[in-house]
């Protein structure tokens, strides 16, 4: 399965790329499915279920308002996070929302919008069902898709099985194992960057490829901004304040920075930017999915390392550590899972701290034995992680995992580096014992919120 470097980084909205960018993208194509078979001028209700995870915690992740902005129409890359409140009280005084943007459609969000917390589709742990009635109560149309991490949407058949479409492009340099990824490398005398560069092209000319990596950095660089601009209590009800905003003051107050640690200012700063993004994700600001947005705040934050305490950081450094961590994360996902739901937050904040860790070693000269070793330390050592968020909310201990995380990627590209790639622990053999863990892992340790953290606090 060919995979873009594009899909695993999207622009999106927050909290959560499974919960609310890939939901509002299978609303969205239920609602392009609706005008291209003719029968949106049909529609007299919808209804939309939600199984597994998405039940469990869509209420936290913002799943609800999420698929009603999909089935107006809305792409999770372009709609503006700050007209939705606006337009969702709009939807739930009338009691009807625009189709596609075009066709008033009856919807009642405490009857339309069905949250099966203990039910799940068999196929995947994030799954939900579409339906369109006429006037009569007929059904129109049925879908059924899954969310399968990191805003992925796969469609389901009519028995609900995944339908997975499978991108057949054939690619130059085709890896679907580290190994293969090496060898690659030593035969044609490349870096990682350079093979998945190369891969990148059968989809976009070179001039594409470096303006849309460029353009994501922005987008990573808005969100840490704003982050930083924001204050008060996060949504949710967890009362959870934001702390960007007074950790960036105290840091520009070099006085107060030098009284706690001078050798130490570089991961205040590492901390700033992942709580920056994750802050901005938990209230659903706009954010890259990297690979997930719960995991969003991970590589931002090792790239904002690299160009401002790196000496040699460029732009070109910006597109190497890019490339590199999109193709550890191919193997990620084609070998292992980034899905919460799936195996826990070791396939989200595991993943990504692989994958930062593997981007800072390739920008900062790393061959690619090292590259693959500071990815496998990245992981290795999150292996186990449960999913378990507090309230159903990305918040604790979601943010703060992505400040740690972001921190062991830079100690792991340290270490890789200082080493000459070689090691006992490949990182094919840790996505292996990843898929394992987690296909082990009790339910409740899945993004349920019926496990872990999620039931052991007095406050929920």
């Amino acid at each position: 399965m060919a995979i873009s470097l594009f899909e695993l980084f999207k622009i999106g909205i927050g909290p959560s790329s499974s919960h609310t960018v890939g939901p509002m993208e299978a609303a969205r194509r239920f609602a392009s499915t609706l005008e291209t078979e003719q029968l949106a001028p049909m529609v007299w209700r919808l209804k939309v279920s939600l199984y597994g995870s998405l039940g469990a915690t869509g209420k936290g992740h913002g799943t609800g308002p999420a698929v009603l902005m999909g089935l107006e129409g809305e792409r999770p890359d372009g709609i503006d996070p700050d007209t939705m409140q606006d337009r969702l009280e709009r939807i739930r005084h009338s009691g009807t929302l625009s189709l596609g943007q075009r066709w008033p459609v009856r919807f009642r969000e405490k009857t339309d919008l069905v949250y099966f917390r203990r039910k799940s589709l068999p196929e995947h742990p994030n799954g939900m069902i579409c339906i369109a009635f006429d006037e009569n109560g007929r059904s129109l149309l049925e879908k059924t898709y899954y969310s399968v991490g990191g805003g992925f949407v796969v469609d389901g058949n009519a028995s609900g099985k995944l339908t997975i479409r499978e991108d057949t492009t054939r690619l130059p340099y085709p890896f679907g194992s580290g190994r293969e990824l090496l060898a690659l490398c030593h035969e044609h005398d490349m870096t990682i960057a350079e093979i998945m560069f190369a891969n990148e092209q059968v989809w976009r000319s070179p001039e594409q490829i470096r303006d849309g990596i460029l353009e994501l950095w922005q987008v990573m660089r808005a969100c840490v901004q704003n982050g930083i601009a924001h204050e008060g209590e996060l949504p949710g009800g967890l009362k959870v304040r934001r702390r960007a905003a007074a950790l960036y003051r105290s840091l520009m107050d070099k006085q107060r920075v030098d009284l706690i640690s001078p050798c130490l200012s570089a991961l205040d700063w590492v901390n700033l930017y992942a709580l920056a993004v994750n802050e901005e994700n938990a209230a659903g600001g706009r954010i890259v999915t990297a690979p997930t947005n719960g995991a969003a705040g991970i590589i931002p934050a090792v790239l904002h390392y690299f160009v401002e305490f790196c000496p040699q950081a460029n732009d070109d450094g910006v597109v190497r550590f890019m490339l590199t961590a999109a193709a550890i994360g191919v193997l990620f996902k084609e070998n292992a899972s980034i899905s919460g739901a799936e195996v826990g937050c070791q396939g989200e904040v595991g993943s990504a701290c692989a994958m930062a860790a593997a981007g800072l070693a390739a920008a900062t000269g790393g061959s690619p034995e090292q590259v693959e070793n500071a990815a496998e330390i990245g992981m290795e050592h999150h292996l186990g992680m449960t999913c378990d968020p507090i309230g159903g909310l990305v918040q604790i201990p979601c943010i703060e995992r992505n400040a740690m995380a972001s921190v062991k990627a830079i100690d792991a590209a340290i270490m890789a580096l200082r080493g000459d790639g070689k090691h006992y622990v490949s990182l094919d053999k840790v996505l292996h014992t990843m898929r394992e863990t987690g296909r082990d892992m009790l339910d409740k340790y899945k993004e349920t919120a019926r496990g872990g953290l999620a039931v052991n606090i007095i406050e929920c």
